[in-house]
C-alpha cells in the first residue's frame, strides 16, 4: 500500500489519446471536431485538443506525467489548452542501437525507471500486450497499460477504466 500522500502516477501521450489521428471519414465524414480557431504559425492539430480532458483529468487521485516526445513542450503547447499546470515531463535517452527486449515499446522501461517503486497507470496509443507482460514481470507496483484508440483520443470509456483502477490502487 502507498503512502496516502503519494497517488499513483498518470503518464500521458499526447499524440493520440489527447490529439486523435488517423479515423477513416466514416467516424468523421466532416473531418475531426475541433475546438478552437487555429493560431496562425501554432500546430494545426492543436485544434483538435479538447479542452474538457483537463478538468477530467485533475479530478483523478493521481499525479500526471507527461510521457510523450513532446518532453516539456507538452507544458507550453498543450498545458494552457487543457487547463493543466505545468506537468512534470519524462526526458527520454538517446536512441540505443540495441533492439528494445521482447519487442516492448521504446518508452516502456523508461517509464518503470521514472515510476521506481510507485503505482502507475500509462495512457498510449502504442502500447502492447508485450509492454504488459515485461512491465508486470519487473515494477513492483500495481499499473495499467491502457490503449488508446488513436482514432478517437481518450473516450469516456478509456475514464471508466482509469478510474476503476485508480479505486483499487
Amino acid at each position: 500500500m502507498i503512502p496516502s500522500t503519494q497517488h499513483p502516477l498518470l503518464f500521458l501521450d499526447v499524440d493520440g489519446p489527447l490529439i486523435p489521428f488517423g479515423a477513416t471519414r466514416e467516424p468523421y465524414p466532416e473531418g475531426y471536431p475541433t475546438y478552437r480557431p487555429q493560431k496562425a504559425g501554432a500546430n494545426p492539430l492543436l485544434a483538435r485538443v479538447d479542452p474538457a480532458l483537463g478538468p477530467r483529468l485533475l479530478a483523478l487521485p493521481c499525479d500526471l506525467v507527461w510521457a510523450t516526445t513532446w518532453e516539456s513542450e507538452a507544458n507550453d503547447c498543450l498545458a494552457p489548452l487543457l487547463g493543466l499546470p505545468q506537468l512534470p515531463a519524462v526526458t527520454w535517452p538517446d536512441p540505443s542501437d540495441e533492439p528494445e527486449p521482447a519487442g516492448l515499446h521504446w518508452k516502456t522501461r523508461t517509464l518503470i525507471n521514472w515510476a521506481t517503486d510507485r503505482p502507475f497507470a500509462w495512457l498510449d496509443d502504442e502500447i502492447t500486450d508485450n509492454d504488459r507482460v515485461w512491465v508486470e514481470a519487473h515494477h513492483p507496483a500495481r499499473t495499467l497499460l491502457h490503449r488508446i484508440d488513436h482514432r478517437y483520443g481518450i473516450t469516456d470509456a478509456d475514464f471508466t477504466a482509469l478510474e476503476a483502477w485508480l479505486r483499487k490502487t
